[in-house]
This record gives structure tokens, C-alpha cells and sequence, in this order.
């Protein structure tokens, strides 16, 4: 029924983390120079350094993955130490499977996942909860599109929040990390996966969340910088939630606009929240989603109908995230047929753990209404 693999640490600084896990000359650890600079490089460590945004800047992409590789051919070391956002974790847990040849082939599955090196995940922004999954999101090229691989094999052996590292997070990508926060937590609410044991990390982490969203509506971003730690444990909560329940189709039809206009994870995943929400409502309004309702209403202070409750969450969520068309990203009127088809292509882990099942002409009218 649950499951948490991953050790996880707490220290108050990259300091004492680094002491506590001694960290030495074989270990790979990947990050990024804004990260590096300010908190690692005044201690002298000896271990192998990458600086990812070397590689490409925005999502993790197989290219950006296969660069580091050959660039790593020769190198010894034993564990890998991911300290960033999203796409340095996505990388890293790759890293695990070794030196290989072809990324994609990881991805479709096509070689076997097997685990060659221990993993040590720090993240740096407050919302992936990757630190505590077994899910890597890439987009890859040719394909067109984002897709996941979800092994236990590159699980992090640790993880390790050090709320010392968010201080320095720009608002914006704190707001698309703790907006994609929150939606794990909603999603795995939601999920057919979901039990009394995985809804007690889902709850906790809306509970924590949403209070420092309203706050933040009502006194400005700088209200974030009393609040990192909590905010930092609401996104391990929910990755704890949804690494075991899953997320669904929120994600799911925010891939292909991630993937093909380069739109921030939690950015394009906003887009669709509500709307999904309120379809799910619709289709089926008891069970699971007339409690979660019932918990964001009390949140909010307004009734659980979702006609008023949406619109609510979203005038707290749009203070974090714009909610925008999706053709002013640059997405064409066709392609609403394109990605719907992608979607029921390439996204049915995801679409497995709808609350309600989802048909293409749904799908397809979700990407008509948002066009």
C-alpha cells in the first residue's frame, strides 16, 4: 500500500550535508555555477563537478543527457550527488544506468534498467518532489514530445533537504516548482491508487502549501522567504504522495506543450489544473474529489462548489502563475488534434491514474477550450 525507499536527511547547510556525507573524490556531483558558487565551491571539495546549464538551458532533453555522458567517458566514481532543480535530478537518475549509448533506448525501454551507481538527490527548488520518486522526465527530440521512465532502479538511496539552498530561488521558478508541488499533491489525491496512507502526505502537503500561496497573493512574493522550509518539506511530502498513487492527466496533456514549446513544467502545468479538476467534478462529484474539495474550500474560505471554488484557487494561483491561452505560446489551432493523439500515444501511465477515464474527443475539447 505505500512505499518510501529513499533515506531522507534534513541539515540547515550545504556545509554540514557535505561533512555528514563526506563527500570526496569519488563522487560525481552535478549541479548548476549559480548553485555551486555561492554554497559548494568555498569548501574545497575534491569530488567530479558538472555544471549542467553548460550543456543547454530548460528541460532536460536526451541531447543534454548524451553530452554529459561523453563528456563523463573515462571518469571514475562511485555515487552520483544531484544538487539542483528538476532537470539536474532528471539527469543524474539516468546517470545511474551507467554510461549508455543511446539515452532514447532508456526511455522506450528498449536495454534493460539496471542500477550501476548509488544516488544522493539534493534539490534546490521546492516542488519537484523528485528527490523521493523513481520517475525521469525528458523530452526527447525526435520524438516530439516529453516522456517519463518510471523504474525503482533509480530511486534516490538518499535524500536530502537543506532549506539553505532556496534562499536564493528567483521567484518565478520557485513559483512554477511550488505550483507543480501542489498539483502532485492533487493528482495523487485523486488517483484510483490512492489510499489512507498515501492522502495523509497529499493532505499535509495542500495544508502546508496553500496557506504560503495565499499569503503570498496577499503580501507579495518576499512572503516565500519565512516559509522555505515548510514549503521545502510540502514538496517531499507530495513527492512521497505521488510516487506511490501517480499523477494524471494534468501532466499528461502538459507534456506535449512542454515538450514543443518549451514552456516550464509547472507553468504548463497550471494551464490545465482547474480545468481538469472541473471536468473530473463533473463527470463524477462524489467520492475523492468532493472531499479534497471540502479541504481546499476550508483552505480558501469559500464553499466546496466547484463553481465557486475554482475560480477561488484560481485567483490565489494566478498571484504564483499566469494562466494563459495556449496559442499564446505559439501552439497552432491543429495542433489540439496532434497533441490529444500524442497524449493517448505516449501518456497512458499517466492517464491510468485519472480520477475519472478520460476519452480522446475529452482530451480533445480540454485542448480546444484552453486553445
Amino acid at each position: 500500500m505505500f512505499t518510501v525507499k529513499s533515506n531522507i536527511h534534513q541539515f540547515a547547510t550545504f556545509e554540514q550535508f557535505a561533512r555528514g556525507f563526506e563527500l570526496g573524490e569519488n563522487d560525481l556531483v552535478i549541479t548548476q555555477s549559480f548553485i555551486y558558487e555561492p554554497y559548494i565551491q568555498k569548501l574545497g571539495l575534491k569530488c567530479h563537478f558538472v555544471m549542467q546549464e553548460k550543456y543547454g538551458l530548460g528541460e532536460p532533453s536526451d541531447e543534454m543527457i548524451l553530452h554529459i555522458m561523453d563528456d563523463l567517458k573515462g571518469v571514475n566514481f562511485d555515487r552520483i550527488v544531484a544538487v539542483g532543480g528538476g532537470t539536474v535530478i532528471d539527469i543524474a537518475k539516468i546517470f545511474v544506468l551507467g554510461i549508455l549509448p543511446n539515452v532514447t533506448d532508456a526511455f522506450e525501454r528498449k536495454i534493460p534498467i539496471v542500477k550501476q551507481k548509488r544516488l544522493v538527490i539534493v534539490p534546490t527548488t521546492c516542488g519537484t518532489g523528485s528527490e523521493v520518486t523513481n520517475i525521469s522526465i525528458a523530452e526527447l527530440k525526435q520524438r516530439h514530445t516529453k516522456l517519463g521512465l518510471a523504474d525503482n532502479a533509480i530511486l534516490a538511496d538518499d535524500a536530502v533537504l537543506i532549506p539553505e539552498l532556496l534562499t536564493s530561488l528567483p521567484f518565478k521558478p520557485y513559483a512554477f516548482s511550488a505550483i507543480d508541488a501542489l498539483i502532485h499533491a492533487t493528482e495523487s489525491y485523486l488517483s484510483p491508487k490512492a489510499n489512507d496512507y498515501t492522502r495523509l502526505f497529499s493532505t499535509e502537503a495542500i495544508r502546508l502549501i496553500l496557506p504560503i500561496f495565499k499569503g503570498i497573493a496577499e503580501k507579495g512574493p518576499e512572503y516565500r522567504l519565512a516559509h522555505l522550509e515548510p514549503m521545502l518539506r510540502a514538496s517531499n511530502y507530495a513527492g512521497i504522495a505521488f510516487g506511490n498513487a501517480g499523477c494524471a492527466a494534468v501532466h499528461a496533456l502538459s507534456y506535449p506543450l512542454g515538450g514543443n514549446y518549451h514552456v516550464p513544467h509547472g507553468e504548463s502545468n497550471y494551464q490545465f489544473f482547474t480545468h481538469i479538476l472541473n471536468l473530473y467534478a463533473k463527470k463524477n462529484g462524489s467520492g475523492a474529489i468532493a472531499d479534497l474539495n471540502a479541504l481546499y474550500a476550508s483552505l480558501l474560505g469559500c464553499p466546496s462548489d466547484p463553481a465557486v471554488l475554482y475560480p477561488a484557487l484560481d485567483k490565489v494561483l494566478s498571484c504564483m502563475v499566469a494562466k494563459r491561452p495556449l496559442h499564446e505560446y505559439g501552439m497552432k489551432a491543429e495542433e489540439c488534434e496532434l497533441f490529444a493523439d500524442s497524449v493517448l500515444a505516449t501518456q497512458q501511465r499517466l492517464l491510468g491514474n485519472n480520477y475519472v477515464p478520460l476519452s480522446r474527443e475529452e482530451i480533445l475539447n480540454v485542448y480546444k477550450q484552453l486553445f
